[in-house]
């Protein structure tokens, strides 16, 4: 077990953040899947069940609360701890996250990649 890659599932419709991160998290020898909106999204934790998911609020087609909604609600997703990682900083996203199930809530501006790969080893 101790040679399986962590697999991290990134929901980011940003394509300059999602190369950043997935290349900073590739090079620390996790798997990534990038998914470029919350459709995408949950249809890759289906097939591919990720060991976290890092999920983005605002994206196309289904936005991150969407996302959150459906996955805890489906018995195959809902233990799948998720880190919300947003540009969104109201008390009142964080507190909706928090209470539908988010592990975490991250401010993307206030995160470097290692400090969010810290995150993703306190939550597996």
């Amino acid at each position: 077990m101790a040679d399986k890659k962590i697999k991290i599932l990134l929901a980011e419709d940003d394509s300059f953040i999602q190369k950043a991160y997935k290349d900073g998290f590739e090079r620390k020898n996790f798997d990534v899947l990038v998914a470029g909106d919350g459709e995408v999204a949950i249809n890759l934790m289906k097939s591919n069940k990720p060991d976290i998911v890092l999920l983005d609020l605002i994206m196309p087609k289904k936005n991150g609360f969407d996302v959150l909604k459906e996955m805890k609600s489906d018995e195959d997703l809902k233990n799948i701890p998720v880190i919300v990682l947003s540009n969104l900083g109201q008390d009142s996203d964080v507190d909706k996250c928090k209470t539908m199930g988010a592990v975490d809530y991250l401010i993307k501006s206030d995160y470097s990649i290692p400090e969010i790969l810290e995150k993703i080893k306190e939550h597996i």
